[in-house]
């Protein structure tokens, strides 16, 4: 005859489950089971989509950072000489300035019954990415540079490495276009503009940089007017 084991007894009942008891504390363990395999399987399908992610971030190549505009400004400068009556000007900056373009542009002049007017234009990128422009006059007058630096206002002189530059501000107030700040000056025959939207020191570096080439025009032999092509 097989021995048969004494019910076991609940400590928090203080006696020997029914059978629904039993029924129902073994559909409660079958719930919590299946409630934490649902929460692992959840964690673990997250770390899994995580470790993709972080996978595929890493596997993709990386695009470099875009360079600077490359405008060879001296060598255009080269280019253009021969067909301007004054000595061009060549910034001279470091590598961490650029330039977008380099180029001789013909402009009707303001004032009527005289030439047109001739000029070379270097657009520069400072090393924090505004723009400051130099543009350079053979033989214009007032009115063409007023219209070249969007009408700012002069607001005094600054001396740099012997030259005595013109200083002015945009006086909108708001909407500075591509002068904020400028410099201008005399040299020869030639009318030399700096300006633009990078800080005032970025416009003094390009002015100081080009002191050579201010000095070389002040020495060039006056000649005659440029003469500009005509249709």
């Amino acid at each position: 005859m097989k021995d048969t084991k004494p019910p076991r007894v609940v400590a928090e009942l203080g006696r020997p489950e029914t059978p629904q008891e039993t029924a129902d504390r073994k559909a409660e363990n079958s719930r919590l089971y299946r409630s934490r395999k649902t929460v692992n399987n959840l964690v673990l399908s997250l770390l899994a989509t995580v470790g993709l992610v972080v996978v595929i971030v890493l596997a993709v190549p990386r695009g470099e950072a875009p360079e600077r505009p490359t405008v060879d400004y001296a060598q255009l400068a080269g280019q253009a000489q021969p067909d301007l009556p004054v000595p061009l000007l060549t910034p001279e900056l470091g590598d961490d300035w650029g330039s977008n373009y380099a180029d001789v542009r013909t402009a009707a002049s303001p004032v009527a019954g005289t030439p047109d007017i001739r000029s070379w234009n270097v657009g520069l990128i400072s090393p924090d990415d505004e723009f400051v422009g130099l543009v350079q006059g053979v033989d214009a007058n007032d009115t063409w540079l007023l219209a070249e630096l969007d009408e700012a206002r002069p607001t005094g002189t600054v001396t740099i490495d012997g030259v005595e530059w013109i200083e002015y501000a945009n006086g909108s107030g708001s909407d500075d276009g591509n002068v904020a700040y400028a410099l201008s000056t005399v040299a020869g025959r030639s009318t030399i503009a700096v300006f633009g939207t990078a800080k005032p020191e970025y416009v003094l570096d390009v002015a100081r940089s080009v002191r050579t080439g201010v000095t070389a025009n002040l020495d060039a032999p006056s000649g005659a007017p440029a003469e500009t092509d005509s249709e």
